[in-house]
């Protein structure tokens, strides 16, 4: 029995948006989406209120932003996760190798309410989805391309497993971050 990679990889991520992430995200209110666990925090906010010298946007939304980073990384909120899955994760990733409208951080219009951030987050997870479907077996075995700059020769195969760990890292994040708004409620 040959084994089958594609669905492998796929049901690896999508596993965890089903039965986890996503379900954690129903219901989800503007006040959650925006809360700032700490001082500092970033977060996605009106471009009159930024609080980072390169915060980007094409909208009136912007997303904090610094390079380099601070040391220590600042808290971010559910907002400014939701953004980096939803742009620097899967979408310009569907750019760069399903054909997707070109996005970057600046050229996002990142959303005010949890809704529309959720509607972003399951547009852009379905693009992801079905461009890796696409790829089939071979498409897992071939080179990445220059979109990925240093990993240009490596395997479709290791993006796909990053995507993966991205979308279950920032996801846990998210969770724990609604757990904390939760318990600090009561």
């Amino acid at each position: 029995m040959a084994l089958e990679w594609n669905a492998l990889v796929r049901e690896q991520a999508d596993w965890q948006w089903r039965e986890y992430l996503r379900p954690r995200l129903d219901g989800l209110t503007d006040e959650q989406y925006l809360w700032e666990p700490a001082p500092g925090a970033w977060s996605v906010r009106p471009r009159d209120r930024a609080v980072t010298p390169m915060a980007a946007g094409a909208g009136e939304m912007v997303i904090d932003f610094a390079y380099p980073e601070p040391d220590p990384p600042p808290v971010t909120t559910v907002a400014w996760r939701l953004g980096h899955l939803i742009v620097g994760v899967l979408a310009m990733r569907v750019a760069g190798h399903f054909g997707g409208p070109p996005v970057d951080y600046g050229s996002h219009h990142y959303a005010a309410t949890a809704r529309g951030a959720i509607a972003q987050f399951d547009e852009a997870y379905a693009a992801w989805t079905a461009g890796v479907r696409a790829l089939g077996e071979d498409g897992l075995a071939a080179p990445c391309g220059p979109s990925e700059g240093p990993y240009a020769d490596e395997p479709m195969a290791l993006l796909v497993l990053h995507i993966n760990r991205e979308l279950l890292h920032h996801g846990a994040e998210i969770a724990l971050l609604l757990d904390l708004h939760r318990a600090r409620a009561g």
